[in-house]
């Protein structure tokens, strides 16, 4: 379905401004009406200002945008009368996702609210009704197709129907086992960030500073930092067992909990509010500093596994599973799944497989295995892990690589799947609006009507 979501990804690049706030020499007029809902000119040049350069059409904006935007209205309006619904938690969830793609995309926070000309605070809070409508049209869209079943018979009469010339080109994918150990941190270093956490508990519960003063200037984690610490609503699954227990053991807002360790480092909470089975809390994080020596220790060991590995005294997935830190993949015998990445919104549909593009492995392990041969193993190096940002050491092995080629039916029959899939969906996507169409009041002022949609059935006589 990438081609269709393409279709509405520029709510990605979210609607910074209230209609008033338009650009001063604009005068704002209505522009489109579909069903009871009125598209202003405003809308589409707020929409046309917040894309960001990736998100660029080709093609007149001006066409373009109310086109999207009058197919945005008819799947709201589905999604009234089908009672869809996206949670806080989830939107809290892609909000974070997005921007973490606006700081990779243009290298800082502070770049971000360069961009925007907004703090950070002001860009999150205006994308969350954004996100949340691309959300919910995701969900009607995946009502609408999820039925469709692919065949291998369906999948041979595509490539049939494929002039060779024109056969899609399958990028170079590789299979990546890891073993990874994480430095020892000293427990003089523990008992610091400890202490640390216990002094700033005195000064929220004797009234001195502020719980959200303190995690502003003070909290390892940066994305709630700025908020003060608060994390927005979330359900108990949303977060780590250990931080989900003393969260929702929270009753007084004027208290704050014990220090609780997790995967991502120390923290001490505060309880906002909760609502059923949800809940609104503010946390600070510190997380232990690893020295120098330990990073060094922990690379003296790792080469060890790697001699004892290339010597034959054990195999690279024995080490894996039983002297890996992380444990995904050790319970996958080191080898690495291809999983959303927040950093990387347009990852391909392989997620959920062993393959991946060299672009979608993190910097440091598509670095280490760029030259190496099948079965070859990396020297160890440090990373920093994409799952709790902590810095750890690895070694990598190359376990196969299939380079870029002409989509073949043997050896591409999952690709080629997937791209009759998307076919697939987006015919039935493409007759439900068209349908919506005929059934929906839809006017387009005179000035706008001289446009090259690219669907048929906007002018209505």
């Amino acid at each position: 379905m990438k081609r269709f979501f393409f279709l509405l990804i520029f709510l990605m690049g979210f609607i910074f401004q209230a209609r008033m706030q338009a650009q001063s020499n604009v005068i704002d007029e209505v522009i489109w009406v579909v069903g009871d809902d009125a598209i202003f000119l405003s809308d589409v040049e707020n929409v046309r200002l917040s894309l960001m350069e990736e998100q660029r059409f080709q093609g007149d904006p001006y066409c373009i945008i109310p086109e999207k935007l009058a197919i945005q209205k008819l799947y709201l309006h589905q999604a009234k009368l089908d009672s869809i619904e996206v949670s806080d938690s989830e939107v809290f969830s892609y909000v974070e996702r997005q921007i973490k793609y606006y700081e990779s995309v243009l290298g800082s926070q502070e770049k971000v609210e360069e961009y925007f000309n907004k703090p950070i605070n002001a860009i999150r809070e205006e994308l969350r009704n954004s996100t949340k409508e691309q959300e919910i049209m995701k969900r009607v869209q995946q009502e609408l197709v999820k039925k469709v079943k692919i065949t291998p018979s369906d999948v041979r009469a595509f490539y049939k129907r494929i002039p060779t010339d024109s056969l899609p080109f399958i990028p170079t994918t590789v299979e990546v086992e890891i073993i990874t150990l994480e430095p020892q941190v000293s427990l003089e270093e523990i008992d610091e960030i400890k202490a640390r956490l216990r002094e700033y508990t005195e000064l929220v519960t004797s009234g001195k500073m502020q719980f959200s003063t303190l995690a502003r200037i003070n909290s390892d984690d940066k994305e709630t930092a700025i908020r003060g610490g608060e994390m927005g609503f979330v359900g108990k699954n949303y977060l780590v067992p250990e931080f989900a227990v003393a969260a929702f053991d929270l009753n007084d807002p004027k208290k704050v909990s014990r220090i609780v360790e997790t995967e991502y480092g120390y923290h001490i909470i505060q309880l906002i509010e909760k609502r059923g089975d949800r809940i609104n809390v503010r946390h600070i994080l510190l997380r232990p500093r690893v020295t120098k020596e330990a990073i060094n220790a922990a690379i003296q060991k790792l080469d060890s596994v790697r001699s004892n590995i290339v010597d034959g005294k054990l195999t690279f997935e024995e080490g894996a599973t039983y002297i890996s830190y992380d444990k995904d993949t050790r319970n996958n015998k080191g080898l690495m799944v291809n999983v959303p990445n927040v950093n990387n919104p347009n990852q391909s549909a392989r997620t959920g497989t062993s393959r991946f593009e060299m672009s979608e492995l993190p910097p440091d392990i598509a670095k280490a295995i760029n030259t190496m041969q099948i079965g070859d193993i990396s020297k160890p190096f440090s990373m920093i892990s994409n799952k709790n940002n902590k810095e750890i050491v690895a070694i990598v092995k190359l376990k196969s690589r299939i380079e870029g080629h002409k989509a073949s039916l043997t050896e591409d029959f999952q690709s080629l799947k997937d791209m009759v899939e998307e076919e697939k969906q987006n015919e039935i996507l493409n007759d439900w609006v068209a349908k919506k169409q005929k059934e929906t009041y839809i006017r387009i002022n005179d000035n706008w009507r001289n446009c090259d949609f690219e669907m048929d059935g906007w002018i209505q006589k």
